[in-house]
């Protein structure tokens, strides 16, 4: 096995705003899953850091939940595909799949046995169904609803009973199985987002977009009581999660806070307030063993702390975009990945312990389309709100350091020595020096694409959508076209120099690698085949003797750059989703991103 996964940095949840998030938990408690565009993300719960992705779904991934037994994962999408896979292998093998109603999935519950399941959302005749997870087969029926509902749940003990809940402002009480409509409850005056049974089945409870916490008994569903009076919380309520002993609730809030509720003394045990931004809101919580856990709308995980309900234990960062770009650097002996999304965040991950932040400050308001760490140690980093940023990587603050503003979008950043920075921007070709403009190539007869600068700083390699390379010399504060012209097979889509600058590689949309030998005029050395469709990026290992490329296909191909033929292939390095950008932290480890938001790191051997 040439290569092997050492990583995987898994990406935030995605969550919108007004919408609630649903975290599912782990029976045996060890881990909690969420979904983010078609992947299902699940996580260690005491060390985060360790993850696996689930990407096999065709469409947008909403709502994922553990069967009570621990094996299986059931999880739905936009589309109204509901796939039972397997969670104790690798491969998560696919156990069945359904299509119970033509439509967005928005929540699932399992009865305790792990044989039946209840789905609800919003199809285009029935919002809901409730079948035999092995057959399919229904076993009652989700009615008493006009509107699309949000949240259903099972009660764990038995006599089973369904509640449900939806945006006509009523829940619905079901009795089975079969499962029978018994009665709608019409307490809430908004939304009703969540209902959750507590895990003795006592109870059930329901919160609303009104601010309501309503609990009822789950046996009859006879109303009990209202939590905190007239209102549980200023905002409205978008999750609720039990404790293990059925004593208490937590509630997640767009009032930007979180609380605990003593359910038998109908009173606040904690508040804990999460910030005053609106990225503050509280959309999702699960509370698991001993852990308590909300989600922002900002996509962070907070790890709440009952002693101390002002600041959280833990605040889980990442991207809950798509990343564009990524490169490394080696800061205090420590290596860190630097990786820059398309929402404008850059974020800074340590490469052995998975810690990470985002850079404080404003910074990019866009996409970040290239990054690259100068010999000053600060990032510089391209960004499609037509500004090129200088940050140092020890403060790692954006204000107060280097913006340039360019005229037109930029597409591509490179740098060299002596404070050189070369930036491709849209039908044009800026030179910057020591953070200031200093020349500009306009209209250079090609649109280009990407840029290198050769490691000895007077050489800059400018491909083109016409399918060429140019060759251009730093001559003091000007570029100058040398009239070298490399042939590529397609429209250029990336080109590196090697570390020792001996060699420049080009990849194109025609799917080829070739390779051109620097010190012999730029004539051809080899030429790579193997990618199936576009290729995006690629890297030159340390070691010059190896480079990888990734592409539309979702491979990544490690190169051997003496023999086309020994290659090292990663096959579906990020399933459904097209490797964005590689990097290498040293000689045989590899780090992968794309649009699934994820970064990965993997062990390369030869």
């Amino acid at each position: 096995m040439p290569y092997e996964i050492k990583k995987v940095f898994a990406s935030l949840p995605q969550v919108e705003r007004g919408v609630s998030k649903i975290i599912g938990g782990d029976p045996k408690g060890n881990n909690f899953l969420y979904t983010n565009g078609k992947c299902v993300i699940l996580r260690n719960i005491d060390n985060p850091a360790v993850a696996d992705i689930y990407t096999e779904h065709a469409h947008q991934v909403v709502v994922a939940k553990y069967a009570p037994s621990g094996f299986y994962v059931a999880s739905g999408d936009i589309s109204g595909k509901l796939r039972i896979w397997d969670t104790t292998q690798r491969e998560h093998l696919l156990k069945y799949e359904y299509q119970p109603f033509a439509g967005k999935i928005k929540d699932i519950a399992w009865t305790e046995d792990s044989k039946r399941i209840a789905v609800v959302g919003e199809g285009r005749e029935k919002f809901g169904a409730v079948f035999l997870w092995d057959s399919g087969s229904s076993v009652g029926e989700i009615t008493g609803h006009n509107k699309v509902i949000n949240s259903v749940d099972i009660k764990q003990t038995r006599p089973y009973r369904l509640a449900t809940g939806s945006d006509d402002n009523c829940a619905a009480f079901f009795e089975g199985p079969p499962f029978k409509f018994k009665f709608t409850i019409g307490d809430h005056g908004r939304f009703v987002n969540c209902v959750r049974f507590s895990p003795d089945g006592n109870r059930f409870a329901t919160a609303s977009a009104d601010g309501q916490i309503f609990i009822y008994d789950g046996k009859t569903g006879e109303k009990i009581c209202a939590l905190g009076g007239s209102k549980a919380h200023d905002g409205g309520i978008y999750a609720i999660s039990w404790s293990p002993d059925s004593t208490h609730l937590l509630s997640a809030s767009g009032d930007k806070s979180s609380k605990i509720w003593d359910v038998g003394a109908n009173s606040v045990v904690s508040t804990f307030p999460m910030g005053s931004t609106v990225l503050d809101q509280q959309l999702g919580c699960l509370w698991q063993k001993d852990h308590l856990l909300s989600i922002s709308l900002s996509g962070y995980i907070n790890y709440l702390d009952r002693n101390n309900p002002s600041k959280p234990l833990r605040v889980i960062k990442g991207h809950s975009k798509s990343i564009q770009c990524l490169t490394v650097h080696k800061n205090g002996g420590k290596s860190y990945i630097y990786s820059g999304s398309h929402d404008g965040h850059i974020n800074y991950w340590d490469s052995e312990t998975g810690e990470n932040d985002a850079f404080s400050g404003k910074g990019h308001t866009n996409q970040v389309s290239r990054m690259t760490v100068d010999e000053s140690g600060q990032l510089v980093s391209c960004s499609m709100d037509d500004t090129v940023r200088y940050t140092s990587l020890t403060l790692r603050d954006y204000s107060g350091q280097g913006v340039v503003k360019l005229d037109v979008q930029p597409k591509c950043v490179a740098v060299g020595p002596g404070g050189y920075t070369v930036v491709v921007c849209i039908g044009q070709i800026v030179l910057l020096k020591d953070q200031r403009k200093c020349f500009s190539l306009d209209s250079p007869g090609y649109e280009p694409e990407v840029v290198a600068v050769h490691p000895g700083g007077d050489t800059v390699a400018v491909g083109g959508t016409d399918g060429n390379v140019r060759i251009y010399s730093i001559l003091g504060s000007t570029l100058k076209d040398e009239g070298k012209v490399l042939e590529a097979k397609g429209p250029v889509t990336d080109v590196a120099f090697s570390h020792d600058g001996a060699f420049l590689a080009v990849c194109d949309a025609s799917k080829v690698v070739t390779v051109f030998n620097v010190a012999d005029n730029y004539s051809e050395n080899n030429v790579f085949y193997g990618h199936h469709a576009k290729i995006m990026c690629l890297a030159w290992s340390p070691d010059n003797e190896h480079f990888a490329s990734g592409g539309m296909d979702m491979m990544v191909y490690v190169w051997t750059l003496s023999d086309p033929e020994t290659r090292v292939k990663i096959q579906d390095a990020h399933r459904l989703h097209h490797v964005s950008s590689l990097a290498w932290l040293d000689e045989h480890t590899l780090v992968t991103t794309s649009h699934d938001a994820s970064v990965k790191e993997w062990t390369i051997t030869y």
